[in-house]
């Protein structure tokens, strides 16, 4: 998957919603987009899953131009909308049974995969009762249904409790082990970090940076380790001959160290760094 140069700007929009964008997502790999509301990440999906056309520059997914996708191209990705779409008047079951139906091809287990995500109780429940978190994850489901190699998932832990959130990581974490390729947006530094082998910031429609969190968290941090002792002092040691400072030694031979952690950056910390804006 390749974007160069894509920019893009809606009809009565004042500015771009998109600036030049240029990244690749590997096969194989979870690729975030990482930025606040409105930053451009929705409209980057929609144009990477043709439901946006009208952009410049040059787009291929499993080497097809969105704008000329054809039946195989969406029988071969799988799209998680955070705001997403059903008939409210059928139940899921329903629902599922007919966005399945328009692939033509062989289904994953639909109850297997409610159960997954919590809902095997409210297969047969009619849509329009269903909450935001709910919806969430039926729409993931819906993504998963028809076993794509590509999945773009927007904003996949919306509306969702902390248990339910690891539930949907371990999902897409599973997907990715099975060879899937995954395009993610999240505002959520938690979901990014956790999830995703590399992330790109986007910041007022321009992609400032792009690195694993793991690296991004290295170079942006501190060499430094914090000491936290139950006398209710605070210590830091650079971790460059850390085990032969003295100081450090004494402090940790003096049975009153409580905690000790390494000063990487935060990803949201990192994200305020570069562009100078809050994730929220």
């Amino acid at each position: 998957m390749r974007a160069q140069k894509v920019s893009f700007k809606y009809p009565k929009g004042e500015k771009k919603a998109l600036n030049g964008l240029d990244f690749e997502v590997n096969d194989g790999e979870i690729f975030g987009f990482l930025g606040p509301s409105g930053a451009g990440k929705s409209t980057t999906l929609g144009i990477l899953t043709g439901s946006i056309t009208g952009w410049s520059g040059k787009v291929a997914v499993g080497g097809t131009n969105p704008e000329e996708a054809d039946g195989d191209f969406y029988r071969n990705i799988g799209v998680c909308f955070e705001s997403p779409r059903f008939h409210m008047k059928f139940t899921a079951a329903e629902n599922l049974k007919l966005f399945g139906g328009l692939y033509g091809k062989k289904l994953r287990n639909m109850k297997e995969l409610m159960d997954r995500v919590g809902l095997a109780d409210d297969l047969n429940k009619k849509v329009e009762a269903y909450s935001k978190g709910m919806k969430t994850r039926l729409s993931l489901v819906r993504s998963l249904l028809h076993n794509p190699d590509l999945l773009f998932l927007d904003e996949p832990t919306t509306g969702l409790d902390p248990t339910l959130s690891r539930t949907v990581h371990n999902m897409i974490q599973e997907e990715r082990d099975q060879g899937k390729t995954i395009f993610l947006t999240t505002h959520d530094m938690v979901t990014a970090g956790s999830l995703c082998d590399r992330v790109g910031f986007l910041s007022n429609g321009n992609l400032v940076l792009i690195d694993s969190p793991a690296a991004l968290a290295l170079r942006f941090g501190s060499r430094e380790v914090r000491v936290e002792s139950s006398i209710g002092s605070t210590r830091n040691f650079p971790m460059k001959g850390l085990a032969e400072n003295e100081g450090f030694l004494t402090l940790l031979r003096s049975g009153v160290v409580e905690t000790i952690h390494s000063r990487e950056a935060g990803l949201d910390d990192i994200f305020r760094r570069v562009t100078g804006k809050n994730l929220t």
